[in-house]
């Protein structure tokens, strides 16, 4: 099951005991920063669970996968995220276990 938006702003209710629309403002202003810093092409990091960062992409020749004509793929910037080594071994040992479980 995803999480979502919806059952974040629960989470933060639960938590933090608040209302439910100061839960919802307080993510939401999270949020925002993190879109913001990220079109201004700056880093997003969260210690202990990752970065966001923006990459560049060159134009590069293509193809249609319907019709097979070559195109141009333009020039456009990416988001990327990379997790943070606590995060991803806490992945890969959650995995590991579950794994054994099987």
């Amino acid at each position: 099951m995803a999480l979502t938006k919806d059952g974040l702003v629960e989470m933060i209710r639960d938590k933090v005991n608040v209302p439910l629309s100061e839960a919802k403002d307080l993510l939401e202003t999270v949020l925002e920063e993190i879109k913001l810093k990220l079109e201004n092409g700056e880093e997003v990091k969260i210690s202990g669970f990752g970065k966001w960062s923006i990459k560049e992409k060159n134009s590069r020749p293509g193809r249609n996968p319907h019709t097979g004509d070559k195109i141009e793929i333009s020039a456009r910037r990416v988001v990327t995220f990379s997790p943070s080594d606590k995060l991803r071994d806490l992945v890969n040992e959650r995995a590991a276990g579950k794994k054994l479980e099987e």
